[in-house]
Order: structure tokens, then sequence, then C-alpha cells
């Protein structure tokens, strides 16, 4: 029978992948471990290869996005043909965007918005992030009214805020008029005459009026606060408690406009949409910056040794960058400072047993963080070796996902943009980062003599929530002190 070909998953990050380009033509004949697919995850592109073989049969176009274990081809044998219709699994893992514009999917069964413009999966179901449904009850948002943009057309958390700010909230309780204040009886009511006491599980005390309209309005009594004077539950101990719930309705509501994007100043040349790496990015940053207390420091590292030591290797050979030595520095003063090389979890700080360093390397579409494994174990020659493997490879698109997972501490350099100081951004889980800045000449008064050593700056950011101030500092000076003295760095 045919065999179907899924949407790999590979990593405990990945949740989607985009289908680049297919490496072999429709029909064609392959045998098990071919390339076949180039996809783009989060963080690289990677070929995958054929689990088995036969005669590949498409169900997916490049450029389109499928989340992990969705169908997007078939191996078949001689005399097969793919199945049709299309398995139900590859119909709900069908695009997003496909199901929000009514498009076909691959297979030929057709979804289209329903009547409130949400796009439906196939048989009828939603698939909805519990996320987002706790978001819809608080700003009170139709989840009917939700397109949802998330892999297989998942309604996911922005999707809701999104629909809040446009205004398409839930309609009102049946029982719940528009006004509050009530129509006029034709007999008049006691407003504070209270009824006889209450015995066990009735309501509260509370006069015929205040019940009236609690009534009108649908109000819960057992949730009203009674009258501080009183002591028991008044017409305006209702309209007071339904003022307080409205008010809370409205802060919501402008919040969730306060967080809508503002409107475009001019007509774009160009919209870049923020998806794969860029997307992630922006998330996991954004994400960084709400869920951390960061704080940044800077310190300024004297480097003249590190230049006759380099001038030295490089006369005796290949010679390590001046990152690399801020990179060996960094994974050896982890080593003194183990609370730097730690992640936050629910149970404390977890102090992490092994020192993985993180470089960032800049490409056209993002950044991806490469990770040089057991940094603190490596000779300096070594470690140079593995950091130019790794930016080489990353600039090649050839990173695999393991050597992009695992990072426990990271060095991001800007010094050859110019740049002094910055403020790096930590990534999570990891809870501090170091930034490098240009190494520059500066002058200095000396013994009352006027002297030129060549420095540069060190910007260390890190989560407040796991150390204070004075020891990211001495962590901060351990690395200035290996770096006045390379040779302790092998």
């Amino acid at each position: 029978m045919p065999t179907e070909f899924l949407m790999p998953k590979l990593g405990l990050t990945m949740e989607e992948g985009t289908i680049v380009s297919w490496l072999v033509a429709d029909g064609a004949d392959v045998s098990a471990g071919t390339p076949v697919m180039l996809i783009e995850t989060d963080k690289t592109e990677t070929e995958v290869e054929a689990p088995t073989g036969g005669r590949i049969t498409r169900a997916a176009e490049e450029g389109q996005t499928f989340p992990c274990g969705a169908v997007v081809a078939w191996f078949l044998a001689d005399g097969e043909e793919p199945p049709s219709p299309v398995s139900s699994s590859s119909v709900a893992a069908a695009p997003a965007v496909a199901e929000a514009q009514g498009v076909t999917t691959a297979g030929g069964t057709a979804t289209g918005p329903n009547t409130h413009g949400a796009a439906p999966l196939t048989n009828g179901r939603r698939f909805v992030s519990p996320n987002a449904r706790r978001v819809a009850a608080e700003l009170g948002v139709d989840l009917a009214r939700v397109v949802g943009t998330g892999p297989g057309g998942r309604v996911v958390s922005e999707d809701v805020e999104e629909a809040a700010a446009r205004g398409d909230t839930a309609p009102p309780a049946p029982q719940a008029p528009a006004a509050v204040t009530p129509a006029k009886s034709s007999s008049p009511q006691p407003t504070h005459v209270p009824t006889a006491p209450p015995t066990a599980g009735a309501s509260p005390p509370a006069t015929a009026a205040a019940r009236q309209l609690a009534d009108l309005l649908g109000v819960d009594l057992a949730a009203v606060a009674p009258d501080p004077t009183e002591r028991y539950i008044t017409r305006d101990s209702v309209a007071r408690y339904v003022r307080e719930r409205l008010q809370v309705a409205q802060t919501s509501a402008s919040a969730a406009r306060a967080a809508a994007p503002a409107p475009l100043l001019q007509t774009p040349v160009e919209v870049r949409r923020m998806s794969g790496m860029r997307g992630t990015i922006a998330k996991r940053m954004h994400a960084s910056l709400q869920e951390m207390a960061q704080l940044t420091l800077t310190m300024d590292a004297d480097v003249d040794a590190v230049v006759s030591d380099r001038e030295r290797r490089k006369a005796d050979g290949a010679a390590p960058g001046f990152t690399d030595y801020v990179v060996a520095a960094a994974a050896r003063a982890l080593h003194e400072h183990p609370v730097v090389n730690a992640q936050v979890t629910p149970d404390g700080i977890a102090i992490l047993p092994e020192i993985h360093v993180g470089l960032a390397v800049a490409l056209p579409e993002g950044l991806v963080v490469p990770v040089v494994r057991n940094a603190d174990r490596l000779r300096l020659a070594e470690l140079s070796a593995e950091t130019t493997r790794l930016a080489d490879a990353a600039r090649a698109g050839k990173l695999s996902l393991s050597n992009l997972e695992g990072g426990t501490f990271s060095v991001s350099a800007l010094g050859m943009f110019g740049v002094d100081a910055f403020t790096p951004v930590i990534n999570p889980p990891n809870v501090a980062i170091l930034g490098v800045g240009r190494m520059r000449d500066e002058l200095s008064l000396v013994d009352g003599q006027v002297t030129s050593s060549k420095r540069l700056t060190l910007s260390l950011t890190w989560d407040h929530r796991v150390l204070d101030g004075a020891p990211a500092a001495a962590f901060c000076q351990t690395i200035v002190r290996l770096l006045a003295d390379p040779s302790s760095l092998d």
C-alpha cells in the first residue's frame, strides 16, 4: 500500500516546516536515503531524505507550510496509486493560508470560510489552542469569528487579540439588556426594606428593589457585596457591582485596542512577512524581554596581551579570531561562576553541569546561534577551529539542528561594525549573554606618562531573577582577568 511521506519533526522546538524546493521530480523513482525535499524550519534549511524507496507522488507544493506529521507526499510501488480522497491527516495539515482563503487543499477537499469569516478545518473541526481559549474568554471574543493563522489553521492567542482589536466580541448573554437603568415600574417599590433573613443556601439579604434590578440585569446576588452601612444588598449595591464589571470590560477592551498595530503612515513599497526564521526571532526576543528582568552592564577589557598572543600564533600558523579569545574566557569564567550557566525552571534555578557556548552569526534572513559544545574543555586552537566550522556552515545553510540546540550561554559580537557597547537580548532559556564591542586604541595616564593600549568593551546582559548586579560584575571581571593572560585559555 502507499507509504505516507510526512513533514518531519527535526527538533524539540520545531512545530512546522516550509517546503523550499523539491529535489526530485514528481513521479520519479527514488531509493531510501535519497534527498528529496529541502525544508525551512524556524532555525535553518535542511534536506530531507526518503525513508523508503518507490515512486514519489507529491501532495504539497513549494512554498507551503505544514505542521510536523502532515502528509506531503506518498511513496508508491509499481501499480499503486495515491489515496483518493486524501487521508484526513493530510487534509488537517493543509496550510492556514489555504483555509483562510477557501482554497482547495492538496487532495481536492475544499475548505472555506463560515458565515462569520472563520476558516474551519475539515469534518467541522476547528483547532484552538488552550491559551487562545483563555484569552478569548478574558476579552469576550467570539471564537466562531476568528480566522486561525497557526499550523493547520489552528487559532492562536495572537488571532484572538487581533479579533478583539477589530471588535469581534462575543454576543451578550440573552438575559442581559444593553442598558443598566431598569424600566420604570407602574407601582412603587420599597428601596430599603430587607427581606427576611435567608436560610442556609439561600440568597443574601436584599431589598426588593435590589432583587428586581438583579433579575432584570441577570446578576447573581451572591456576587454582590452588601452595603457597608445598611449591612444588606440595596439597589445601589447592584448598580455599583454592574458599573465595576463594565469598567473591567472597558479596561480589557482598551488594552486590546492598545495592543493593536498602528495604522500605516505610508503605502509601503514592500511587506516582508515575519515568518520562518524572522518570525521565530521576533517571538523569542519579545518573549525574552517580557519574561525576564534583564539588565546590562558594560566593562572595558585590556587586550594588549591578546593582540601579542595572536601575533605570535599567526607567525606559527593559523591564529584565533579576537572573538574566539572572548568565547574561551567566558567558558572558563562560567566554571568559576556556575550560577551564570543556569536556567530558570518551575522548581527554581537549575545549575547546569556542562558549558555549551552559543556564538551569534548574522545571516541575510536573520540570526542563528550555533553552539560550541563543552567550550571550556577545548584548547584555544580547537575552539577557533570549531567556531570557524560552525560559522561557515551557518552561512552555507548547512547547519544541523544538533548544532543549534543546547546552548547554555551566548556571545554576540558587533565590533566589526564599529559598535563599542550595546544591549544584547538573552536567548531563552539562558540567563545571560555577552556582547563584544570593537577593539580600539585608548590613551591613559600611568605614573605621569601617557600610554596607549588596546581595549574593547564587554556588554553583559543578565536575568536579575537569577543573580544580582555584584555577582554579574564579578563574572565579567573574571573574563577581563582571563583576557589579560591568554596563556590561561590553554
